[in-house]
């Protein structure tokens, strides 16, 4: 069996060791600009245009055409998506599911709405890795993974509202009043994939305080962390070091945003995915 893991950059991963492995760019649109979500892009450049444009941005998701490329190698594919709620790249790789298999009938491909983005979805496709290089059959890794997922979880903080304003995802009234009064937004991925707030919080302290609490109530005991933050090192740095404190022996790895985890993200934004297990 040849197997390989495809995941759109939502996942915030670009390669992985051992396995094969393919990700399928979204991009973000800011007035005539394009930017292609992949790591040698100016990620520092598109954050500087989305912060001083009055042009209206969004993102695009991956075409059919860029997923059934993206199988192209293996007969056992899995493939990693961002929640359909906030993008259409899962309707995608169902298309190029369906279109890949009439060429190739002995391939066999499990398409997973992760329901979430960012670290979330890297602990998806860690899970696979690991359990393709445990020699698993394909079978029992698309049972496995759909358990897994029901212990994966994401939290997250927002300094700033505007580009979810300018997508349509918040009103753009409440971004203002919330970049005014310096409040953070803290909130959760839902269980049908939407972006849940739970808390409007001034001070980093205290805003990291509430993502731990959040963390704990949903079944948090020390197991995998993984942080993505946009341009807001030392807040992870902090946030890492709380959950150690309180869980000595937990594995948690701290990395920046990709383009798209930035474009929601925003600056000083922050990202945690994290097991329930």
């Amino acid at each position: 069996m040849n197997y390989k893991i495809v995941a759109d950059s939502a996942s915030n991963v670009f390669s992985l060791d051992d396995v094969a492995f393919s990700c399928v760019p979204l991009k973000i649109i800011c007035g005539d600009n394009e930017y292609v979500d992949t790591p040698e892009l100016d990620l520092a450049a598109m954050l500087q245009n989305l912060k001083t444009t009055k042009q209206k941005s969004s993102t695009s998701c991956p075409n059919v055409y860029d997923w059934m490329q993206s199988f192209e190698g293996a007969d056992h594919i899995f493939a990693v998506c961002i929640t359909g709620n906030l993008s259409g790249s899962y309707a995608a790789a169902e298309q190029a599911k369906d279109l890949y298999l009439q060429d190739h009938p002995e391939a066999k491909i499990h398409v997973i709405n992760t329901l979430t983005a960012g670290p979330e979805m890297r602990l998806i496709v860690e899970k696979l890795q690991q359990l393709i290089l445990k020699g698993m059959s394909f079978e029992y890794i698309v049972q496995a993974i759909k358990v897994y997922a029901t212990h994966t979880h994401l939290t997250f903080c927002l300094q700033s509202l505007t580009n979810l304003a300018r997508n349509g995802r918040v009103s753009p009234a409440i971004a203002k009043i919330t970049s005014m009064l310096g409040i953070r937004l803290v909130g959760r991925a839902s269980d049908v994939g939407t972006l849940e707030p739970f808390g409007k919080i001034r001070g980093e302290a205290k805003t990291l305080e509430a993502m731990l609490k959040e963390m704990i109530s949903r079944g948090f005991k020390g197991g995998l962390v993984r942080i993505s933050h946009c341009l807001n090192l030392e807040a992870a740095n902090t946030f890492k070091q709380m959950i150690l404190d309180k869980f000595q022996n937990c594995d948690v790895r701290i990395e920046p945003c990709s383009a798209l985890c930035s474009f929601y993200a925003e600056i000083g934004g922050m990202l945690v995915g994290y097991e329930s297990l």
